[in-house]
């Protein structure tokens, strides 16, 4: 009986302390604009609810997970399409996150660069994909 209590106030705690974490992060996307620079930079202003209610079960999902580590027992493919899909997303966010910083503006001032600024960014982007995949692939090694 003490064990069920003990799972109980587990589920709790961790539900309350993911929520709080998940709103933060919401927070943090919404008040940078984010998430209305990305519908704007996309045109998909009629799917903004979409985007609000997958970033809530992305919330929800990933705090259950790593709260109880269940399967999902859908094969490779799903976590090669779900890697993928976290790695545009990340990307996304951190570009328009700083785009709404206005961090490539000032970076490219700082360098004297006027043409080419889309191949660095793609450089960075390769290179940040290359160091994860040198990264992954030495670990299990």
């Amino acid at each position: 009986m003490i064990a069920f209590f003990r799972q109980l106030f587990l589920a709790v705690v961790g539900i309350g302390a993911g929520t709080v974490v998940a709103g933060g992060v919401y927070a943090l996307i919404t008040s940078a604009g984010l998430m209305a620079r990305l519908i704007g930079k996309t045109h998909t202003a009629k799917y903004a609810k979409v985007y609000e209610t997958c970033v809530a079960l992305g919330g929800t999902f990933g705090n259950l997970w790593s709260l109880y580590h269940f399967r999902v027992p859908l094969g490779e493919w799903f976590l090669a399409v779900c890697g993928i899909s976290f790695g545009i997303y990340v990307g996304v966010l951190v570009m328009s996150l700083a785009e709404s910083l206005n961090v490539t503006a000032i970076f490219t001032r700082r360098i004297r660069i006027s043409k080419g600024i889309s191949w660095v960014i793609l450089g960075m982007a390769f290179g940040k994909g290359l160091g994860a995949w040198l990264y992954y692939s030495m670990i299990g090694k």
